[in-house]
């Protein structure tokens, strides 16, 4: 089975949106370099932040969000983003009326079912949890072996936190990698158990 990895684009004072969950700027180190970070030709970083994503990004089996950003991204029109195999879909609702049941989207209720179906979909490919609400659940259960955040050079003062609602101290390893690109500050960590 592969590990899980709770994952987000974060601003220095630790949110991952602002009170309107709108990303602001959290994302502008995905337009700032010169390298294609895919073969879209809009995502484009620096080469130290490609030489750092791009292998991350290409052991991503399948993403797990919660209904809140499913619902904010319109679904990504039935497509998982970055070439993501899978997405599961914490939820206590059904899936939106008219959707197509081929899309590689599976509803799932709870957030202990949802890596556990990620996890059986990803095989030894990584699972990402989004940080947020859902990433916080997972990491208060137990479920998440490591941490990545890209730290943006912005202060939204409030929003969205990155670590949702998290209740309890959870124990991190020091840093496994902190790597400077442009407008980014790369951070990963493995949760101490």
């Amino acid at each position: 089975m592969g590990k899980v990895v709770m994952y987000s684009s974060v601003s220095v004072d630790g949110f991952v949106a602002d009170e309107n969950d709108q990303p602001g700027p959290l994302f502008d180190w995905l337009t700032s370099g010169d390298v294609p970070l895919d073969d879209s030709g809009v995502l484009k970083v620096s080469q130290t932040s490609y030489d750092y994503t791009r292998p991350y990004w290409d052991q991503i089996g399948v993403t797990v969000v919660g209904r809140r950003v499913f619902d904010l991204t319109d679904g990504w029109d039935g497509k998982p983003p970055s070439g993501i195999d899978h997405v599961v879909v914490v939820t206590h609702r059904p899936e939106p009326e008219g959707w197509d049941p081929r899309a590689p989207f599976h509803f799932v209720e709870g957030v202990e079912a949802a890596v556990a179906k990620a996890q059986e979909l990803a095989g030894d490919r990584v699972v990402e949890v989004a940080a947020g609400d859902v990433g916080a659940q997972a990491l208060a259960a137990g479920l998440v072996d490591e941490v990545r955040m890209d730290v943006v050079p912005v202060v939204f003062g409030s929003g969205k936190r990155y670590f949702g609602s998290v209740a309890a101290q959870h124990l991190l390893d020091d840093p496994a990698e902190l790597i400077q690109g442009n407008r980014v500050l790369h951070l990963r960590y493995q949760v101490r158990r």
